[in-house]
C-alpha cells in the first residue's frame, strides 16, 4: 500500500488514533472556538489560494528567510515560478490589495483557517503539511489599540480551550527610521563573535542580523547575551508606540514579559512583535506569533496599508487543548438502527429518515447482519443508543430502544424516542 508523504499526516476519528493531534474531534474544538472568537470581535474569513506566484513570498517573507528556502517550488507549463503557501499573511495582503479592500472606510478584519506547506524536519508539533488559524486587521491605522485588543481576543481562546500556563513575551523592533543605526551596530557586534557562533548564526549574520537573535543553540547563547538590545536604539516614535501598546495590555490585566531578544522569523515585522508560549510543548514551546507589518503592502507593489495579526499552528493548540476540554465522542452517533429480518430495513430507512428530519444522527445498519453482530457494530461505532426494528415492532409501531451503555431497553413510539433523544441531550 502506498503511504502518506513524509511530513504529513491523516486526521483521523478518536477511536482510530491515539495521537492527540491526529484526533478530528480535538481539531472541531479548536476550530470551534477560533470561529466563535473571531466573530465576537468582528472578523470576516478568506480563503486564498493554496498555490501563489513564488515572487509573492520572495518579495514578502524575504528571499534569504528560512520560510523562503523551505517552500514547495515549481515551474508549472507556462515557465511560471510558483508555490504551496508557506504562510497566509503575504497572501491576505495580496488579496486585500487586489481586491480594492482598502477602499473601504475604516478597518478590515480578516480571519483564516487552512494548510501551509515548508519542506522543514518533520519533528513534534511540526510538520510539512500544517494548518493554521490567524488574522489580519489592515487599513490605515497603526494604533496600538488594534495589537491590544488582539492579544484580547487571544487571551479569551487560549481561555475557553483551557489552556492556562501561557506566557505572552513582546518587543519592539523599530521601524524604518531607527532600525537601520541598529541593525549596523549589531553587524559590528556579532562581527566579533562570529568564531564562536554556530552556522547558522554566521549566513544569518549576511543575510539579516536581526535573525541571530533568533538562536536557539545553548552554545551562542553566552555571546548573543553580550549584543545590544533594540530597545535602547528605538526612535520616539516607536517608544511611544511600546509604551502605548504596554499600558493598553496592563489596562486588561494581560500579564507579559518584554523579551528584549525577541524577532519574528519573517522579513516584513516592525514594531511590536509577540509570541504566546505554552509549557506542555517542550522545546518548539510557542503557540502562537505575531506582529506588525507596515509596508508590506507596498513591498508586494500595493497600496501603502499599516497591518497587524498572528498565525497560530492549529496541531500546537490541538496538543495544548487538557483532556478534560476534550469530548472526544461529540461525532459518535446517537442512534444506530439494527434490522431483524430480510423485509425490515427499508422500513427501517423511512424511520431513520424521520428520525434525521428533527436533528438525530442516525446510522442505519446496512449489511443485514444478525441481531448480536449488529449490536457489536453499534458498539464499535459508540453509538449512545441502538433502534431494534423487526417484523413485530412494524406490525405495532413501537421499537426497542436500547441504551448501549447500560444495556436498559425500552419500548417506544416514534415520536417518543425523538423526545426521549433530544430530553438526553440536555
Amino acid at each position: 500500500m502506498i503511504s502518506r508523504v513524509k511530513g504529513t499526516q491523516d486526521i483521523l476519528p478518536a477511536r482510530f488514533t491515539a495521537k492527540p493531534d491526529a484526533q478530528i474531534e480535538r481539531w472541531l474544538l479548536v476550530e470551534r472556538v477560533a470561529r466563535e472568537a473571531f466573530r465576537r470581535y468582528g472578523f470576516e474569513e478568506i480563503r486564498t489560494p493554496i498555490i501563489e506566484r513564488t515572487e509573492l513570498f520572495e518579495r514578502g517573507v524575504g528571499a534569504e528567510t528560512d520560510v523562503n528556502k523551505e517552500m514547495y517550488t515549481f515551474e508549472d507549463r507556462d515557465g511560471e515560478m510558483v508555490s504551496l503557501r508557506p504562510e497566509s499573511t503575504a497572501p491576505t495582503v495580496r488579496a486585500y490589495s487586489e481586491h480594492g479592500m482598502f477602499n473601504q472606510a475604516g478597518l478590515v478584519k480578516l480571519f483564516y483557517i487552512g494548510p501551509q506547506f515548508r519542506r522543514e524536519r518533520p519533528q513534534k508539533g511540526r510538520y510539512r503539511q500544517f494548518w493554521q488559524i490567524g488574522v489580519e486587521v489592515l487599513g490605515q491605522s497603526d494604533e496600538p489599540a488594534i495589537e491590544a485588543e488582539v492579544i484580547e481576543m487571544l487571551y479569551w481562546f487560549l481561555m475557553e480551550l483551557g489552556i492556562s500556563d501561557t506566557e505572552l513575551l513582546i518587543n519592539s523592533i523599530g521601524d524604518g527610521a531607527c532600525r537601520p543605526a541598529y541593525i549596523s551596530a549589531l553587524r559590528e557586534a556579532i562581527r566579533e563573535r562570529l568564531p564562536n557562533l554556530c552556522g547558522s548564526c554566521r549566513q544569518r549574520y549576511e543575510t539579516n542580523p536581526l535573525r541571530v537573535l533568533d538562536c536557539k543553540v545553548e552554545s551562542c547563547q553566552v555571546h548573543l547575551a553580550e549584543l545590544p538590545l533594540i530597545s535602547d536604539s528605538l526612535c520616539d516614535a516607536c517608544g511611544n508606540h511600546f509604551s502605548e501598546f504596554r499600558r493598553l495590555l496592563d489596562q486588561r490585566g494581560i500579564a507579559y514579559k518584554i523579551e528584549p531578544r525577541l524577532v519574528r522569523g519573517l522579513d516584513y515585522y516592525m514594531r511590536t512583535a509577540f509570541e504566546i508560549t505554552g509549557s506542555s510543548l517542550g522545546a518548539q514551546n510557542t503557540l502562537i506569533g505575531g506582529g506588525r507589518y507596515d509596508g508590506l503592502s507596498e513591498i508586494l507593489g500595493g497600496q501603502p496599508v499599516k497591518g497587524f495579526g498572528f498565525a497560530s499552528g492549529i496541531e500546537r493548540l490541538v496538543m495544548s487543548v487538557p483532556e478534560s476540554t476534550i469530548n472526544l465522542g461529540v461525532n459518535r452517533p446517537e442512534l444506530f438502527v439494527a434490522c431483524v429480518g430480510a423485509d425490515s430495513r427499508d422500513y427501517a430507512f423511512g424511520v431513520a429518515r424521520r428520525l434525521r428530519a428533527a436533528g438525530i444522527s442516525v446510522i442505519v445498519d446496512l449489511e443485514g447482519r444478525k441481531l448480536k453482530k449488529a449490536l457489536a457494530v453499534a458498539n464499535s461505532l459508540d453509538a449512545q443508543y441502538s433502534l431494534i426494528i423487526g417484523e413485530d415492532e412494524i406490525k405495532s409501531g413501537s421499537y426497542v430502544l436500547r441504551d448501549m451503555k447500560t444495556g436498559e431497553q425500552t419500548s417506544l413510539r416514534e415520536s417518543e424516542i425523538i423526545d426521549t433523544l433530544k430530553y438526553r441531550r440536555l
